[in-house]
């Protein structure tokens, strides 16, 4: 009996942690806890009298006074009155997120079952890199039964199983009706069959010269599946990495509102800033030749004009060093999720302070249905910044998996081959996620600065 279980303890490991994490998530509620705290806006459409009032206040009244005093009439040229300005109605009310705010948000189940899905994947994918040093000792072992020891099947399922659902997941997000504008979907599909063409160009025949990928062992149709890939990535990606860009206008107070409740703290603020300078930063170090100013090829360095590709990183440290860059990458975007989170909800307060001040006789409708959205749809845009950092380290896990053969995934391998997808690719991939991500949301940024896009 012990010996049975020393022979399968990877797949024994593998399993338990599977089963545990997943009875855990489950039961401890972490979804709902890793939204806990924050704050959304409720805009009421009426507010009746003796009720709470808050939010607007004169700063000449007097505080021990609860009444709101009502703004004087004005009459026009015509001597006709302009209708009252009832205070009641514009008051917005800060609350924080609770279960039970979120399970009555639209997407919520979506967003539980991609989230537990994705811890148990790439907890399965670390577990795997931490044995891989120890399934060298079942290689005396009967061949037939290698499969089992090994167990490196498990995480590799659950890898491409997540993969699946997350870009399932994104392309039913960015479908939704009334989540976006029209012209944004439209501008999410050009982006799409644009990355197409971009991918297949890079896939079939400018990949060693532009970028540091070798895609030699890989066939036509494994490359061909790649450049889809890649596009739907590249069209999915696109309004999660506006909503990104328009939560670091904001987060970091471009707008220079000097409202506290809008933007984030200093630490909020460093973390945006450093989340995308290192998403840049880890793009540029596959473009060549910018990748190679930090290789060290030959290893002497005869006079000064031959420092280009004689100092830096040898090869094998430069490229441990682009992978630790990478997940870098993935833990900040994680870090940043919630300031994020926490900006797109302020969209909606900044939108109602926007119409609030507007005129003597403000019109709220835009500003509470702008509310009313922005809480309906909050899963939906948890799932938009959750899965590109989730991808991330789902590749990234995937590339550094020991043990995968084409014996083993006879199916899979007939169409794509197995070393290469799982080694080059999917660092690839990993790579084509930040890079789309660098140029929509740097692209977007820009545009804000230039004052060609606003805040609304």
């Amino acid at each position: 009996m012990l010996h049975q279980f020393l022979t399968y303890k990877n797949l024994i490991l593998h399993l338990s942690l599977s089963l545990t994490l997943t009875l855990l998530l489950t039961f401890l509620k972490l979804p709902i806890f890793f939204l806990y705290n924050l704050h959304t806006y409720i805009h009421p459409d009426h507010i009746p009298p003796g009720s709470a009032r808050a939010a607007i206040r004169r700063p000449d009244s007097d505080s021990s006074n609860p009444e709101l005093r009502k703004r004087p009439k004005f009459k026009s040229k015509n001597n006709n009155k302009a209708p009252d300005f009832d205070e009641n109605n514009a008051q917005i009310f800060r609350l924080k997120l609770d279960e039970a705010h979120l399970q009555t948000r639209l997407y919520f189940p979506d967003y539980s079952n991609a989230f537990t899905f994705s811890v148990v994947a790439v907890s399965s994918l670390g577990l795997q890199i931490y044995l891989n040093p120890d399934s060298s000792s079942s290689s005396d072992s009967d061949s037939s039964s290698d499969f089992l020891i090994n167990a490196s099947f498990v995480p590799v399922l659950l890898g491409f199983a997540a993969v699946s659902k997350l870009v399932a997941v994104l392309g039913k997000v960015s479908a939704e009706k009334s989540a976006s504008r029209r012209s944004e979907k439209q501008l999410s599909a050009v982006f799409g069959v644009v990355g197409l063409v971009v991918a297949s160009l890079l896939s079939f025949k400018y990949s060693p010269s532009v970028l540091d990928f070798d895609f030699e062992a890989v066939d036509g149709n494994g490359r061909l599946f790649v450049a889809v890939l890649m596009g739907c990535l590249a069209g999915f990606l696109f309004m999660p990495a506006a909503k990104s860009a328009r939560a670091f206008w904001l987060g970091t107070d471009q707008i220079r509102s000097d409202l506290s409740m809008l933007s984030c703290e200093w630490l909020g603020r460093m973390v945006l800033y450093v989340n995308h300078g290192m998403i840049v930063f880890t793009v540029l170090l596959w473009i060549n030749p910018l990748g190679g100013m930090l290789v060290n090829k030959n290893g002497k360095v005869r006079n000064a004009e031959g420092l280009f590709g004689n100092v830096g990183f040898t090869a094998s440290d430069f490229g441990k060093f682009r992978l630790c860059c990478l997940l870098v990458s993935c833990f900040m975007q994680l870090v940043a999720l919630r300031p994020n989170l926490q900006m797109y909800l302020n969209e909606a307060l900044l939108c109602w302070y926007q119409r609030l001040h507007a005129g003597k006789v403000p019109d709220l409708e835009y500003s509470r249905a702008k509310v009313f959205l922005h809480n309906h749809y909050l899963c939906l845009v948890v799932l938009q910044f959750l899965a590109p950092p989730v991808l991330l380290l789902l590749f990234l896990g995937l590339s550094r998996v020991e043990g995968i053969s084409s014996d083993d995934y006879q199916y899979a391998c007939s169409i794509l081959p197995c070393s290469a997808f799982v080694r080059e690719v999917a660092v690839f991939l990993a790579w084509w996620i930040l890079f789309v991500w660098a140029v929509y949301s740097s692209a977007a940024i820009f545009l804000y600065r230039c004052c060609i896009l606003y805040m609304s």
